[in-house]
């Protein structure tokens, strides 16, 4: 298979065998690290290409099935759903709601505190341009589980629309790289989900899935100077579902995560005035602990998660903005 022979190429290994994840993997935490990049690199450049390909092949499609479900979706023209969206009104009766509430809640807390003050642990480990990331180092059972948290600033876009991507499943595929499957086990309401995510396998790790709930909510208390509008995103790993893994042979993630959006408008401007995107900043507040379960070397795993997460973040944000361009403004 090309993709395995290119990634294991230079590696001087005496075993096939022992070339998977595991504790007794005689694989070098160095050669785990450099398997993995080469083979995260693969899906990204494989992702690249189909990207190109689609939008040199299909723009007028995509341009009118935007305009189409902007209508639908994000204009109002179903104020009923829209008025409730972002308040969990619609979701309040489901078996989790006590524990989708009281995580969220946590969660905003947790994202609106600060870093680097009162000797809390939190280290600097990326800084370019309007990105800073921050990280704790932690361990649980001799995995690695440092909790993240990241700051941004981006032109042009809404805290509303931030969060829209983020949450809705339809549009997950075209930013997140690793995905291989997301299936929407219940649509507990039109703001909140419950999902089975499964990744991509990335030799020599296992393969990986997420069970968990996410839920966008519009905050309307305690926003920070200068805000017009706060939005949240917050993902959970559940047990409410025992949805098992789509091959069998996944290692599950259990993962809590917020993305914590605010808009804001240049002095004197409000949400009715006649806006352009040149008036929108939307800074983000982007936190995580994830535990990927399995095993694997952790400096291997912070050196992936150095990587990773900033590329992350500046994708994410670039598809939104991409996607959002042409479109009208939706708070």
């Amino acid at each position: 298979m090309p993709s395995i022979s290119h990634m294991i190429k230079g590696l001087k290994i005496k075993s096939k065998d022992v070339l998977v994840e595991g504790p007794h993997s005689t694989l070098p935490e160095d050669e785990f690290f450099d398997a993995v990049e080469t083979g995260l690199d693969k899906i990204e450049e494989d992702m690249q290409l189909r990207v190109k390909l689609k939008l040199q092949s299909q723009q007028s499609q995509i341009s009118t099935h935007n305009s189409v479900n902007a209508s639908a979706t994000e204009n109002g023209e179903n104020d009923d759903v829209d008025a409730e969206f972002g308040t969990g009104a619609l979701a309040r009766s489901h078996d989790l709601w006590e524990e989708i509430d009281r995580v969220c809640l946590e969660q905003l807390h947790y994202a609106r505190q600060g870093v680097g003050q009162d000797g809390n642990g939190w280290q600097i480990f990326a800084d370019e341009g309007e990105i800073k990331m921050y990280k704790r180092e932690e361990e649980v059972n001799g995995m690695v589980v440092d909790p993240l948290k990241a700051y941004h600033s981006v032109k042009g876009v809404t805290a509303r629309e931030m969060c829209h991507y983020f949450f809705m499943p339809e549009f997950r595929n075209e930013w997140e790289t690793t995905l291989e499957d997301c299936t929407i086990l219940e649509k507990i309401s039109p703001d909140t989900y419950l999902f089975l995510q499964t990744h991509k396998r990335v030799w020599p790790a296992s393969q990986r899935d997420a069970l968990f709930w996410s839920h966008m909510r519009k905050i309307t208390d305690g926003l920070d100077e200068g805000a017009v509008d706060t939005w949240i995103v917050c993902n959970n790993s559940t047990n409410y579902s025992t949805q098992e893994s789509k091959n069998g042979k996944c290692v599950r993630i259990f993962l809590t995560v917020i993305m914590a959006c605010q808009t804001h408008l240049p002095p004197g401007k409000t949400k009715g005035d006649k806006l352009t995107r040149d008036d929108l900043t939307c800074k983000v507040t982007y936190c995580s602990v994830v535990n990927p379960g399995g095993w694997a070397p952790a400096s291997a795993l912070r050196a992936i998660y150095k990587r990773e997460y900033p590329k992350f973040l500046k994708r994410f944000t670039s598809y939104v903005i991409d996607q959002r361009k042409d479109q009208p403004i939706m708070f």
